[in-house]
């Protein structure tokens, strides 16, 4: 018999995390976001409330209402409290030392038949897998972000990962009006396999004295006619999750062309992150951002 997903566990209370919760609980299912961290989880309650309303102002809630969404997530510091959940989203930080920590201490509280899967953007899904006890039962769920407007979800088989399982994860993502696509489970998948090498030869342009960020950006947006410029887009993402991706590129195809630009180590040393943090490539802190460099 086929699992049915009915309550979804979602670690990991920050934008990604957050954002999934919104179009999952948007598609009518129960949702509860874990985060250890009591005042992360509390600053969720109230970004949560304001992204859900400001969806409903742009007709994104598919006609429903904004308080019956927010009635179908539940938020929770106790990582026990997913032990009734059919699927699991592990959204944390893109550190897989963390991600392992997370599924061991899960792993006891949760039924046999439960999934797991991790939104990873990088980290190899069967090596994931290979450290819980449900290796077929375990699959990279990937959402581009932000996951309320992309329309993609990049669904990752590892080696030990059940057609079953696959069936499952494609059906969920279709009922939530998502589109997936299938990737083999190498570094950085597809998106980022293709996107990260861009942006950070974009950041390589700014390190050489190509272009100054401005002139980058502008260059790719009407060139290319991309809505954002690879740096721009850097500071998006997260200046430590496009190193982390790189890193998981470089380390694991063994490749010179994946090696990150040191500007980008020396942003994230200096923990310019872009957005998240209000300083990047730009300095968030004016309107409109003013580039840094």
């Amino acid at each position: 018999m086929t699992l049915e997903i009915k309550l979804v566990g979602i670690i990991g209370a920050g934008q990604m995390g957050l954002g999934i919760a919104q179009v999952l609980a948007t598609s009518k299912y129960d949702v509860i976001i874990n985060d250890n961290n009591k005042t992360v989880l509390s600053d969720a309650i109230r970004v949560l409330e304001k992204a859900v309303h400001r969806a409903m102002e742009k007709d994104k809630l598919k006609g429903e209402n904004p308080t019956n969404v927010l009635n179908r997530i539940k938020f929770k510091s106790r990582i026990s409290d997913l032990s009734k959940c059919d699927l699991i989203i592990e959204a944390a930080t893109e550190d897989e030392q963390i991600k392992h920590d997370i599924f061991q201490t899960l792993i006891p509280y949760l039924r046999p038949e439960t999934i797991l899967t991790s939104n990873t953007s990088s980290i190899s899904i069967t090596r994931l897998a290979a450290r819980t006890d449900r290796p077929d039962k375990f699959m990279g769920c990937h959402f581009m972000k932000p996951a309320p407007l992309m329309q993609l979800v990049e669904l990752v088989r590892g080696i030990a990962t059940s057609h079953e399982t696959s069936v499952i994860l494609k059906k969920l993502v279709k009922k939530i009006g998502k589109t997936s696509t299938n990737s083999e489970d190498f570094p950085a998948f597809i998106v980022n396999r293709i996107l990260m090498p861009m942006i950070n030869e974009g950041i390589y342009a700014l390190y050489e004295g190509v272009g100054t960020v401005e002139s980058i950006d502008k260059s790719m947006k009407l060139g290319a006619n991309h809505p954002m410029g690879p740096l721009e887009l850097a500071d998006f993402i997260g200046l430590d999750t496009c190193l982390a991706i790189m890193n998981s590129l470089h380390d694991g195809l063994a490749d010179t062309k994946y090696r990150p630009c040191p500007l980008l180590v020396k942003y994230v040393e200096a923990n310019w992150l872009g957005k998240k943090n209000g300083i990047g490539f730009y300095n968030y802190s004016v309107d409109p951002p003013k580039p840094t460099r």
